[in-house]
């Protein structure tokens, strides 16, 4: 089974490390008896399923998450079921690298234009010549 991302990219399951701990927050009888909090694993550097570009783009991405190794971590305890924090912690996952999968649009430059141009010179002179008459008075 795999983690399908986005039409182009699948991560398979091997790649995924997943580990079960005790979450915090409530959880009523069960609170200290089950491990329901997910925390997968993903290896960003190593993994052959991601193009290197949106490889880059989701280390950038990831900030805190990220491991000095490249390693991604993430926790999922929102809900009181393993199962769902396992689907949580897995769509968080794909949505990350879908969202580094998108190549940033390049800015193009522009230059302003002839009227702001003048605008702008004009402006400066008032505020100038405002400037200049709040000096002391020449005799």
């Amino acid at each position: 089974m795999t983690l399908v991302c986005t039409p182009q990219i699948a991560i398979p399951d091997g790649e995924l490390i997943e580990t079960f701990v005790r979450a915090s927050g409530p959880g009523g009888q069960n609170v200290n008896k089950l491990s329901t909090a997910v925390q997968l694993r993903y290896d960003v550097r190593r993994s052959r399923a991601l193009p290197d570009a949106v490889a880059v783009r989701l280390m950038r991405l990831a900030g805190r998450r990220l491991t000095d190794d490249g390693i991604l971590v993430i926790n999922a305890q929102r809900f009181r079921t393993q199962e769902r924090n396992r689907a949580d912690a897995r769509e968080r996952l794909a949505a990350l690298v879908a969202e580094a999968a998108v190549p940033p649009t390049p800015r193009r430059p522009t230059r302003p234009t002839l009227a702001s141009k003048k605008r702008r010179l004009e402006e400066k002179t008032k505020r100038g010549t405002t400037k200049r008459l709040r000096g002391a008075p020449m005799e």
